[in-house]
């Protein structure tokens, strides 16, 4: 019999039982339940803590370097050498963005300001690049890098993307100039042309270098996948030599204003803004139950396409 058997033996005996009050009867037989309990929740727990220490992936639990075993296919002890060091290999790759974002966090709140300093107690940390370098012996340049790029790392991360740094940092200055969308719009549009499993951050480079200096992004808040289509769309037609102005011609703009005008005296109104005007036209464009606007720039557009390329052809 277990140790939680037992307890609950020796304090559910009929001759002991017997020899009590109804209530203290009662009373032991509760003591005997939650003893058994905590017996067995204290296994459980040992269970789990033995399975995470299992799972956890440290120093001790890489095997030590030594030479191979063969000159062909590994053996299954080199198969699981092998497969433990992969592991620790990806697992580090990811642990880059999880400490950018602990430094990210630790820095915006200042969480460090009522610190002690290690080499002067008097005071406390008065900023965040004192805190890392006393602190946690880390470099500001390479502090400034992971709170930089942990967003993306964390982006890519949830997507099912390995998040390695150094693909990321190429990836900061999109960021920083349009947007976390953009940055990983263009990393998925490099994924779709070469592959995840051939991505590179020097082929990362080469496609950010291909993109137009004056590109503009109409919502840098759009997803993501919306926005790889829209930067493709502008490399396809930048190397078809199509030249693609998104300035609105005068002749359009001045058009417009003087059927606002029309709109404004039709609603007794003294003027339209131009802005109202571009808003109920978008609203009109995306009406589900109405799609005589949706049709009709569609139709001018495959129209605009057809004459395009009768003039390449």
């Amino acid at each position: 019999m277990n140790q939680a058997g037992n307890k609950w033996a020796a304090h559910t005996a009929w001759d002991a039982v017997g020899q009590q009050s109804p209530q203290e009867g009662a009373n032991r037989l509760i003591e005997a339940g939650k003893a058994a309990e905590e017996t067995q929740q204290a296994a459980v727990e040992a269970k789990i803590n033995e399975a995470l220490e299992d799972a956890r992936i440290g120093l001790d639990k890489i095997p030590a370097p030594v030479a191979p075993e063969g000159d062909g296919v590994l053996t299954d002890a080199e198969r699981k050498r092998f497969e433990k060091c992969n592991a620790a290999v990806d697992l580090a790759s990811e642990m880059w963005f999880i400490q950018g974002k602990a430094l990210d966090t630790i820095a915006t709140g200042r969480l460090f300001r009522d610190i002690p300093h290690k080499t002067d107690p008097t005071r406390c940390y008065a900023t965040i690049e004192e805190w890392v370098t006393v602190e946690k012996d880390l470099s500001v340049p390479n502090v400034t890098r992971l709170r930089a790029g942990w967003d993306i790392g964390e982006r890519l991360h949830e997507r099912g993307f390995t998040a390695v740094a150094g693909q990321v940092r190429t990836l900061v200055p999109v960021k920083n100039k349009y947007g976390l969308n953009a940055a990983i719009a263009v990393f998925l549009l490099a994924v779709d042309v070469v592959g995840a499993d051939k991505l590179t951050a020097a082929r990362l480079e080469d496609l950010i270098r291909a993109l137009p200096a004056d590109l503009e992004l109409d919502d840098p808040d759009e997803d993501a996948d919306a926005l790889a289509k829209t930067i493709k769309g502008v490399l396809v037609n930048r190397e078809g030599g199509a030249a693609v102005s998104r300035a609105i011609p005068a002749a359009v703009t001045r058009a417009v204003d003087k059927r606002a005008i029309t709109i404004a005296d039709a609603l007794n109104r003294p003027r339209i803004p131009r802005s109202e005007v571009t808003l109920r036209l978008m609203e009109a464009f995306v009406d589900p139950d109405d799609t005589t606007v949706y049709e009709a720039v569609l139709a001018r557009m495959k129209k605009q396409a057809r004459a395009g390329r009768k003039e390449l052809g």
